[in-house]
């Protein structure tokens, strides 16, 4: 198999033990014959290992909460989460009601079919691609780092119809001319935002840089606000105690399997 720690989007079993814990009753293999941007498998003591990273860099506090914008019900948040190796960066957007997402639509680029074998041949000529979601975009327990930029329509429609044209001429994947952060960075230069020199970035370290270099960024050619939300580590515990909950509700039996995987 060809790997290299490097690179984005896709499995790398040496650094399985980084990964988010997820759900134990999750169904997908934790072997690498499952798509690389698979869910990651359960590992508890990696979230407290996150703490620090999630939190930000010091002197990177935002003029902005989303709490504070008004005027803007729409968003893009700029994401990274665990996969069964280095994991993954995509982009998420659509409708906020206050600061909660009510509607999300997913937009990343990763090697096509649920086959590793795109992957592996990725690192070294270019294969076909997906622009929408993989296994575990659209579950906040997986996510590892983020950054959020709200919207009026007007703007949002903008960054919108850039995506979709983004996507449409988006048909192949490579680990290193073109991969899942090269995609999300261009999204985010559309928008105005300075982005990381390197797209050879761990995910999460891309997404964090791409916040701090952002965050307080105000100027004419920016497209929409900047703001602190919650940091990652929040995001996943809130969606652990949700399943929890949920599990609590369906029964005895599914709310133990639930606890056994915090």
């Amino acid at each position: 198999m060809l790997v290299a720690a490097t690179y984005v989007c896709g499995v790398h079993v040496a650094n399985a033990q980084n990964s988010v814990p997820v759900h134990a009753a999750s169904s997908t293999p934790t072997t690498v014959a499952s798509k690389p941007q698979s869910k990651p498998p359960i590992h508890t003591a990696a979230v407290a290992s996150r703490k620090q990273h999630d939190s930000g860099a010091a002197g990177s506090v935002p003029a902005n909460t989303a709490a504070s914008v008004t005027g803007k019900p729409y968003y893009i948040e700029f994401r990274s989460r665990s996969a069964q190796s280095y994991g993954h960066t995509f982009s998420i957007y659509g409708k906020l009601s206050g600061n909660r997402i009510v509607s999300k639509t997913v937009a990343g680029l990763h090697p096509a079919t649920e086959s590793p074998v795109p992957w592996m041949i990725g690192h070294v000529v270019l294969v076909p691609s997906e622009t929408g979601a993989s296994d575990g975009d659209t579950e906040d327990e997986y996510v590892t780092a983020r950054f959020r930029v709200v919207m009026n329509e007007a703007e949002y429609k903008k960054v919108v119809g850039y995506i979709r044209a983004l996507q449409a001429k988006s048909p192949v994947w490579h680990a290193v001319l073109y991969n899942c952060n090269a995609f999300v960075g261009d999204i985010a230069k559309f928008m105005g935002m300075e982005t990381p020199a390197s797209t050879m970035l761990m995910p999460e370290d891309y997404i964090t840089s791409l916040r701090d270099l952002n965050i307080n960024r105000s100027s004419a050619n920016f497209i929409g606000t900047p703001v602190k939300v919650e940091s990652a580590q929040a995001l996943r515990a809130a969606a652990f105690r949700q399943k929890a909950a949920n599990a609590r509700r369906a029964g005895p039996s599914a709310a133990s399997v639930a606890n056994s995987a915090q």
